[in-house]
């Protein structure tokens, strides 16, 4: 990857994990820990590789995404006003009455959300339905899905992952946000997922395995899925749950809880003094 592009793209994901912060404090609810790990690859697909216009979000022939893991939401909010698809103020109104900025993505209220999202495994199941309605019309635009590693214990899943393999959509790509950590445990503790790279390769995925938080991979993993035929392919990204906040990262603790006016601080503060050093 380019370097100048490297150091934008590092500097908008940090601009994201503070919106994160900055509405997940205002809303005090919310799930902070998941949306910093997969907020790189939002940044990357938002602010690089996706097909988007903030002025026509609606636009028929836009690549689209659907957030399966719902409640990650600050995450692609943040990203979203970043992009200019709405005022960043507005991210200090998430959760609240009247607010466009839901608990989890509804794509009646905010502009630039493709699907409503919350309830786990449902939205990779919508994500094929789009991929295979952009097959049967001839149409060029992408799908893409990102999907927590808990999310994935969800039968609903493995149903949609056989559908798309059946259905050849090698316009869907998957992301799989393997941070280790869930509601309450480690993923391998509570119902283990693993080997997931060979559980969708079994399902006859094409199957790409990358860190989370380096731009170089990233943006490789997604080149490298542009290139296959004939089948879905699925990221698979070890990520760090928390990730750009020492005291949140790998802590199942913030997996929904939101930073108090102390932690919003020291959060901030963190975030902030990584800022100015990209900015130099």
């Amino acid at each position: 990857m380019d370097a100048l592009l490297k150091k934008q793209l590092e500097i908008a994901a940090t601009k994201v994990r503070m919106g994160v912060i900055e509405g997940v404090h205002a809303a005090k609810a919310g799930h902070p820990g998941g949306s910093l790990s997969v907020a790189d690859t939002l940044t990357y697909l938002y602010m690089h590789r996706m097909n988007v216009d903030p002025k026509n979000p609606d636009m028929p022939d836009r690549d689209r995404l659907v957030l399966s893991k719902g409640h990650t939401a600050p995450a692609l909010y943040a990203v979203l006003a970043e992009r200019g698809f709405f005022p960043a103020e507005e991210l200090k109104t998430l959760r609240k009455i009247g607010s466009r900025l839901q608990g989890h993505p509804s794509m009646g209220k905010l502009p630039g959300i493709d699907m409503s999202t919350g309830s786990l495994g449902q939205g990779v199941s919508t994500a094929c339905g789009m991929a295979l309605s952009g097959k049967i019309s001839n149409e060029t635009y992408k799908v893409y899905t990102v999907l927590g590693d808990g999310e994935i214990e969800e039968g609903q899943v493995w149903e949609a992952a056989m559908f798309a393999a059946q259905y050849k959509l090698d316009n869907l790509v998957a992301v799989v946000d393997n941070n280790g950590l869930q509601i309450d445990g480690r993923i391998e503790d509570v119902m283990s997922s693993y080997p997931i790279d060979e559980k969708f390769k079994a399902f006859g995925w094409h199957v790409i395995c990358i860190d989370g938080h380096d731009f170089d991979q990233i943006e490789k993993a997604f080149n490298e899925a542009e290139t296959v035929l004939n089948k879905p392919t699925v990221i698979i990204q070890k990520s760090v749950k928390g990730k750009g906040v020492s005291f949140m990262e790998n802590q199942v603790g913030w997996h929904g809880k939101a930073p108090n006016d102390e932690e919003y601080a020291v959060a901030m503060k963190e975030l902030g003094d990584h800022l100015a050093e990209l900015e130099k």
